[in-house]
């Protein structure tokens, strides 16, 4: 059985488009959210950044998925999995696969803002997996944690190390929402890409083959067919460095000369700088004492913390106290 929630106006993506955009636009330094990066272009992109040599934390989290969901289900005995996030994909149906081989899973709770994706991902789901009810919900996770469905205990699935793309009092709203939602004893479970060799990290955000500069770039390509903006998409030039202060790496966009665009739909004139930066994306790194220290203040116990075998990547599990 399949059932979708939407709890966001059709006109949603198109308002906040516009207002992140003249937000970041007319900011100094210069930004946009990465969500921005995720048409359909923009997830075909990332669907081969995951598969480059260079981006190891997509492989890295479903070598622990493969070996440890057997134990999370054993650990949570969860009836409800919740995942933020488009719930289609690999990593998805290895949780699915641990939780209801073991007996006690009865729904699976996908919340995503594009209700085509979600519906197309529940419908997926559903298919190969009649037996759960699979109860979709159109909804932004900064905004629509309260609207979770599910019999308890449940287990808040936050996977790929999205977290990271949170600046730090973000995450810290973040994860006081998941606790609020969550009764004491359910659960969360989190993927965190660990801090590093800088070189490591620096290639798996510029690949040798371009390909991360290409998903960069997309944003621009969002605005120009959703804004009517007259980005020169080629006079950009895709920029990643490490920021050891902060521990995250930093994706910009460098205008390679002088220029004004103009960005009809919300009647902005933006000028750029020859080597003005704009910035894209942070991807955090973390420690597992950082992890903790964030977790625990939100208030959440430790459950489990898995690493893959080179520990690139974490995949942990806390228990709302």
């Amino acid at each position: 059985m399949t059932l979708i929630d939407v709890h966001l106006t059709p006109d949603y993506t198109s308002r906040a488009l516009k207002e992140d955009v003249r937000a970041g636009l007319t900011a100094d330094p210069k930004w946009l959210a990465p969500k921005w990066f995720y048409d359909a272009r923009g997830s075909e992109l990332f669907e081969q950044i995951t598969r480059l040599p260079e981006y190891y934390p997509t492989r890295a989290e479903r070598e622990i998925l493969t070996a440890r969901a057997a134990e999370i289900a054993e650990l949570t005995g969860a009836h409800t999995l919740v995942e933020l996030g488009s719930g289609s994909s690999e990593k998805t149906r290895l949780l699915l696969d641990g939780l209801t081989k073991h007996g006690t899973l009865t729904t699976f709770v996908p919340l995503d803002v594009s209700e085509t994706a979600l519906r197309e991902a529940a419908a997926a789901i559903n298919a190969d997996y009649p037996a759960l009810t699979v109860h979709g919900v159109v909804g932004d996770f900064t905004a629509h944690l309260d609207k979770l469905p599910g019999e308890a205990p449940r287990v808040v699935a936050f996977l790929g190390g999205t977290i990271g793309n949170l600046l730090p009092t973000e995450r810290e709203t973040f994860y006081t929402s998941v606790r609020e939602v969550l009764e004491p004893g359910e659960w969360l479970l989190l993927g965190t890409d660990l801090v590093k060799n800088p070189a490591t990290l620096v290639a798996a955000y510029d690949d040798s083959a371009g390909v991360t500069a290409e998903f960069n770039k997309n944003v621009l390509r969002v605005l120009n067919r959703q804004l009517g903006a007259d980005f020169d998409v080629d006079a950009f030039s895709h920029v990643a460095v490490w920021d050891p202060e902060n521990e995250w790496i930093e994706m910009h966009l460098r205008a390679d000369r002088a220029m004004r665009v103009l960005i009809p739909e919300i009647r902005l004139e933006v000028d750029f700088a020859e080597g003005e930066e704009l910035s894209t994306e942070i991807s955090a790194k973390f420690h597992r004492h950082g992890v903790e220290a964030e977790l625990d203040k939100a208030g959440f116990t430790p459950g489990a913390w898995w690493t893959d075998p080179e520990e690139r990547f974490a995949l942990s599990l806390w228990q709302a106290v």
